[in-house]
């Protein structure tokens, strides 16, 4: 590894050396070779692409479908003094032109966009202008159907092959199986096949796997046992409220956290659980990503995941200082019907899916022959309420629209009030000295933030409102007065997901949807959902379990998952009980009935279990209905 990779790594991340495979996978990278990587959660994978990126000359363009994390990487990277963009849906067009201005003209060394934004024929113009070092693609299990999370958007990735041909792909994700591998690096292009893996094994990991009627209580003795911080993973955003106040009414420190709150709680909650204010987040599926703390000592589900890719990611979040730490599901008979029943509703009818993309266009009062372009933001809930729809089938019908191009949803992420003066220094203080109302906002914005002439900036109307001593109303009145002077620009908040048409409206009977594809989904459901039944009912080793799933095939037991427990404790009362049953027998022979009675250890079943095996090797014979120890053998 070149000393530049070591002095970068030092100079901005403070470290002094890399984490296993990272030097392999950066050095691929210098070589300019096409990358997959796969990284356990909690392995470093954000270095592996900007590390390389700050040694090479130009942009590197960074596609993630996790707007949070996106800004979380951003707002890291300019923290540590790293010029870093990011483009997601929300923003308005004349936001995205600046920003892709900045790329091409400026200093920037990190675009972070989201793949619905290569749709747009103006990022993808800009690009060509750019100065690309590097591509990376995070989560790129995304974009094989075969995987567990396929996103639509993500088939738009070919789209950077042929605006720069020569630039290195490096993908990245946590979780794939072999057939996965096989479909990124074909989806992608890659001009030959290269693949680091690390090996998927967490030796300090106890799985568990537990049956239980009663999954509060099972879940407080888990955290009460265990001591140290965790995560319990639930179904919906009422279940992490539900189970907080459960944990706090019995004495944990608990909060709760979704991808429905505002940004500022959102941070301010996980910030207390990382200083450990917190010790327990109950949490949706939101939680989780790009959060590197390393002294997790459970993760518990209390509901089943889709799929053991899903389910090896969440549960990775515990451990990751290498001490002993637990992951528990804990589940119930109704879990599996639910998760078989999703799965039914998961594949509507080309009927439904046709009549949802109607009742949107309704919606949106999108006229027949327009549409392509429009943006809104979509409360998915008040339409399914409106419509009358049911939840599951709709979202996936969504889905099966967005992969056949006519439409694009993002993620529901909280996206701040963004502002910017129209006018320079000059006709801005004319307006001060003219307007006096105006004055002490435009004194106040301008003490607050830099760039504000340049760039839209994002603010916050209460800190305004608090420092001038005025209502919220009186602030957002005074900006949208000075947006109809043209003096400003203003983007009001938004935590609403964004759907972009991409096509003209067309008569719903007549809208094409991939009824082969759709099948083809399904059977892939079908084995993820199969291949987590059987990790739950049929596992000899839950880590061994997991291993093959993910093709490490040569693997031992673990010895510390509940099953390896189990068979270990019942190995040791074989044991125990097979020299007890020596012991009497040596000193007298036995009918079954008189030494089934005289044995103290386990119930009669493993007793008369442990005689047969002995009967079978040997060790004892049977002489006239009695028992006696063969001491030939």
């Amino acid at each position: 590894m070149s000393v530049d990779s070591i002095s970068i790594l030092k100079q901005y991340w403070g470290h002094d050396e890399f984490r296993p495979l990272q030097e392999e996978i950066i050095q691929s990278v210098l070589d300019k070779k096409d990358t997959l990587a796969l990284l356990p959660t909690g392995g470093g994978k954000s270095i592996c692409f900007q590390v390389p990126a700050m040694i090479l000359p130009g942009i590197c363009i960074v596609v993630t479908p996790l707007i949070a994390l996106m800004k979380d990487q951003v707002k890291h990277l300019k923290d540590i003094g790293i010029e870093a963009v990011a483009i997601y849906s929300g923003l308005k067009s004349r936001e995205v032109d600046i920003i892709l201005d900045n790329c091409i003209f400026g200093h920037i060394k990190f675009l972070y966009l989201s793949p619905e934004r290569l749709y747009s024929e103006l990022v993808q113009e800009r690009i060509k202008h750019m100065t690309v070092n590097l591509y990376a693609i995070d989560e790129a299990h995304c974009i094989s159907q075969w995987g567990y999370d396929f996103r639509p958007s993500y088939l738009q990735l070919s789209k950077l092959r042929e605006i720069h041909p020569d630039i290195p792909f490096l993908a990245l994700t946590a979780t794939a199986t072999t057939s996965v591998i096989a479909d990124i690096q074909d989806k992608l292009a890659f001009k030959k096949k290269n693949v680091f893996v690390k090996s998927f094994l967490r030796d300090n990991l106890g799985y568990m796997a537990l049956e239980e009627e009663n999954k509060s209580g099972r879940m407080l003795r888990v955290i009460q046992k265990l001591g140290g911080s965790g995560v319990v993973y639930v179904r919906n955003r009422r279940e992490t409220q539900e189970i907080a106040r459960f944990l706090v009414n019995n004495g944990i420190s608990a909060d709760f956290y979704h991808a429905g709150l505002i940004g500022k709680d959102r941070d301010d909650k996980q910030e207390a659980w990382m200083q450990n204010r917190t010790r327990v987040i109950v949490a949706t599926n939101a939680f989780g990503m790009g959060i590197d703390k390393s002294d997790v000592r459970f993760v518990i589900h209390l509901d089943i995941p889709e799929s053991l890719e899903a389910y090896y990611q969440e549960a990775g979040r515990a451990g990751r200082d290498g001490k002993k730490a637990y992951p528990v599901m804990l589940y119930q008979q109704e879990d599996k019907n639910r998760l078989l029943k999703n799965l039914e509703l998961s594949f509507p009818t080309v009927a439904f899916i046709q009549q949802v993309y109607h009742y949107l266009c309704n919606h949106f009062q999108i006229p027949y022959g327009a549409g392509e372009g429009v943006v809104f933001d979509f409360d998915v809930v008040s339409f399914i309420k409106k419509y009358k729809l049911e939840t599951i089938p709709t979202l996936s019908a969504l889905k099966f629209l967005e992969k056949d191009g006519w439409l694009t949803l993002s993620e529901a992420v909280f996206i701040p009030s963004r502002f910017k003066f129209e006018v320079n220094h000059q006709e801005l203080y004319k307006i001060q000295v003219q307007y006096e109302r105006y004055d002490k906002l435009i004194k106040a914005i301008l003490r607050s933030y830099g760039g504000v002439f340049d760039d839209y900036i994002s603010i916050n109307e209460y800190e305004f409102a608090k420092k001038l001593g005025v209502s919220y109303e009186q602030i957002v009145s005074l900006i949208n007065a000075l947006v109809k002077m043209e003096i400003a620009s203003y983007i009001p908040p938004t935590d609403s997901p964004q759907l972009s048409f991409l096509q003209d409206r067309v008569d719903y009977k007549n809208l094409y949807v991939d009824h082969v594809f759709i099948r083809e989904r399904q059977r892939v459901k079908t084995v993820q959902i199969e291949a987590m039944l059987n990790y739950i009912e049929h596992s000899q080793c839950r880590s061994q379990s997991l291993l093959h799933y993910f093709g490490e095939q040569n693997t031992l037991f673990c010895q510390v998952c509940d099953l390896c427990l189990i068979r270990n404790h019942r190995v040791k009362l074989h044991h125990n009980i097979k020299l007890e049953i020596e012991r009497i027998l040596l000193n007298e022979a036995q009918t079954i009935h008189d030494l089934i009675g005289r044995l103290s250890l386990g119930d009669d079943e493993i007793k008369l279990e442990v005689v047969r095996n002995l009967i079978d090797h040997h060790k004892i014979k049977v002489v006239d209905d009695r028992y006696i120890w063969n001491t030939n053998i």
